[in-house]
């Protein structure tokens, strides 16, 4: 039975599950209906900071324009341009062991492309959650849905795995942002240009 997690609220990930080093975080949401007239196209991205909670390099930001980190820690399974159906929308496969030593955060994100010539925001968004998979065995460990706590923001920072004392732990955040994928960027030190 999967954990379900509060805003704010963090947990041991390997710690509790010992011997995980293999997990799929799957990023899934809804639209709501409107006459807006453009779809609307969520992107999951995720980014490896060092201690200083910035990237060491452009290279530690994954999306769908740079699918797999350089240490092949964490690998992006692709753009999904719509968010129909049910389940994960976009996959992230994270092999905990693989991540390099000076990585201590991965904060996994979720943006609006093109945001605002189409008029959207995370108001417009319902059913947002996050999950953690054990690749190995397929059960679901934990999730955090997101609630409908947004409003004109066109990010959002929903959850990171960090390091503590040699483990693994997850942190739900569920902070919004104004200003899509490039205040993301800025925010965590990306020349995004």
């Amino acid at each position: 039975m999967a954990i379900s997690l509060q805003k704010g609220q963090k947990i041991d990930l390997t710690k509790t599950n010992p011997g995980l080093t293999k997990v799929l975080v799957g990023l899934g949401w809804d639209t709501n209906k409107y006459d807006g007239g453009a779809d609307f196209d969520l992107d999951a991205a995720v980014f490896l900071l060092g201690d200083s909670g910035k990237v060491n390099s452009d290279a530690d930001f994954v999306f769908y324009g740079n699918l797999k980190h350089a240490s092949g820690a964490v690998e992006h399974l692709g753009d999904n341009l719509t968010g129909a159906g049910d389940g994960d929308d976009e996959q992230i496969k994270v092999d905990l062991a693989a991540v390099p030593a000076n990585i201590s955060k991965i904060d996994f994100t979720v943006t609006i492309y093109d945001a605002e010539t189409r008029r959207q925001n995370f108001g417009q968004v319902s059913n947002a959650f996050i999950r953690i998979v054990n690749e190995a065995t397929g059960e679901e460990l934990l999730r955090f849905d997101l609630g409908e706590d947004f409003s004109i923001e066109t990010a959002v920072v929903v959850a990171e795995l960090y390091r503590n004392n040699g483990e693994w732990k997850f942190n739900a955040i569920g902070s919004g942002f104004s200003g899509g994928l490039a205040a993301l960027c800025q925010n965590f030190g990306v020349n995004a240009g």
